[in-house]
């Protein structure tokens, strides 16, 4: 029997970051009277600049200005993130922010507001909101000017997109109804699985509906002004570290390395706390979000760095055969133990389904397996989850076979989508003997 959802709400009241719009909230049974909300001024959610998209017309972002820098502070300064307003009929004005924006001062500082970057969601901002609105919400991990702030625009254009300060945190989003989908990362070409976003995969209810590759563009940054030799420390995330690591050496950085939560987010830091002697690596976009300046572009060790991120929703969607289609399944036995992976490859062989993903994942719930003997004495091994993804679509015969036998000798298996394949093509890679491409 089909899960009956709560009706969409015609406008969206959302908590941290998102964008509060004039309206009535209904009483919903059970919960106390909601406060009436009313704005002279609504508040914008996030301003994208987006120099080479808006000189071609065009819109990656919901929400992008330019073509130039000025456009983009100018907007930030005009539209106000803090205005008064009326809660219970009762007059309320909020505490004047100065007009700054990156380090730049505006002489209207009495008059304008500034924007400020919307805070990342955490754990305490999930309460239950069964609420939707016009414009699908699209939660991601980090700050403004992330990998996956990317990968979400690209997924869901005109989309509004809330940073999530973990990744949990995008899970439960979603979950409560403060989003709509999320955008997580869960391989790198060139780091590998995120095996955090595995473990919340099996954990969660949520349903894979989708996937983007992202190509990984690095760029050392840092504040207006620094040089290299003056750097004593590189900081960002472990991936994007390792990730540059040999062209940092090659560089003559051999600084310290510091990891952060996210790329943005060490831009965002260096920028914060006027760090002059520390750069950050992270993308184009977040330099010029934060005001930092590119020191070196292209840093990453291998140009063909590519992060594949999955969208996640409440409810499948529905298979299809007239496109590409993947699917990603969860398994696990609990007597053959990892011999149990050979039948599962033998039923994909079979029917000449391709495989383009294995993961294994320690048994959360029975991690280690005792065999006690007595004249072998007492062996210790792990017990396993895979993690599967194949080329097939649920729709499609074969892949119900395979899966009908699959199950017959597995303890547990579990779909965790059928989706359409990612696939557009990639820029072209820069040619590595052309100069001008090396830092």
């Amino acid at each position: 029997m089909a899960e009956i959802l709560p009706p969409p709400l015609p406008t969206a009241t959302t908590l941290g970051p998102l964008t509060h719009q004039s309206h009535s909230v209904p009483p919903i049974p059970g919960r106390l009277p909601q406060p009436t909300l009313r704005f002279r001024r609504h508040r914008v959610g996030c301003i994208m600049h987006r120099p080479e998209i808006a000189r071609a017309g065009g819109s990656f972002f919901y929400g992008t200005v330019g073509p130039s820098l000025a456009d983009w502070q100018s907007t930030c300064a005009i539209l106000s993130a803090a205005g008064k307003g009326e809660v219970d009929g009762q007059s309320h004005e909020a505490a004047p922010v100065p007009a700054v924006v990156n380090g730049h001062a505006y002489a209207a500082a009495a008059t304008l507001d500034v924007v400020p970057l919307p805070r990342p969601l955490t754990i305490g901002d999930l309460a239950p909101a069964p609420m939707h609105g016009s414009q699908l919400r699209v939660a991601y991990q980090g700050v403004p000017g992330a990998y996956s702030e990317a990968a979400a625009g690209k997924a869901y254009p005109e989309c509004e997109a809330i940073p999530c300060d973990q990744f949990e945190v995008a899970f439960q989003a979603v979950e409560l109804w403060i989003a709509d989908r999320a955008v997580l990362p869960v391989e790198n070409s060139l780091g590998g699985s995120i095996h955090r976003n595995y473990d919340l995969l099996l954990r969660h209810r949520l349903h894979i509906v989708g996937e983007v590759q992202m190509p990984v563009h690095h760029c050392l940054v840092a504040l207006p002004g620094v040089r290299r030799e003056c750097l004593t420390r590189v900081m960002s995330h472990p991936q994007a570290l390792a990730q540059c690591e040999l062209t940092l050496n090659g560089m003559g950085l051999n600084v310290a390395r510091e990891a952060f939560d996210d790329t943005a987010g060490a831009a965002e830091y260096v920028a914060a706390n006027g760090l002059r002697d520390t750069a950050a690596i992270a993308s184009a976009r977040a330099a010029e979000l934060y005001g930092l300046e590119v020191l070196a572009d292209g840093i990453q060790d291998d140009s063909g760095n590519v992060t594949r991120f999955v969208m996640l929703a409440r409810e499948p969607i529905i298979p299809r055969t007239d496109r590409p289609f993947k699917t990603s399944i969860v398994f696990a036995d609990d007597g053959e133990g990892t011999s149990v992976l050979f039948k599962v490859l033998s039923a994909f062989a079979f029917r000449d389904i391709s495989l383009t993903k294995i993961e294994s994942r320690p048994h959360r719930n029975r991690p280690i397996r005792i065999v006690d003997e007595a004249d072998a004495g007492t062996a210790k091994h792990f017990d396993y989850m895979f993690y599967v993804d194949f080329q097939a679509s649920l729709a499609e015969a074969r892949a119900q076979n395979a899966l009908a036998e699959i199950q017959e000798f597995t303890s547990f298996l579990r779909v965790l989508g059928s989706y359409p394949m990612d696939m557009t093509p990639w820029p072209r890679a820069h040619d590595d003997t052309d100069p001008a491409s090396n830092p």
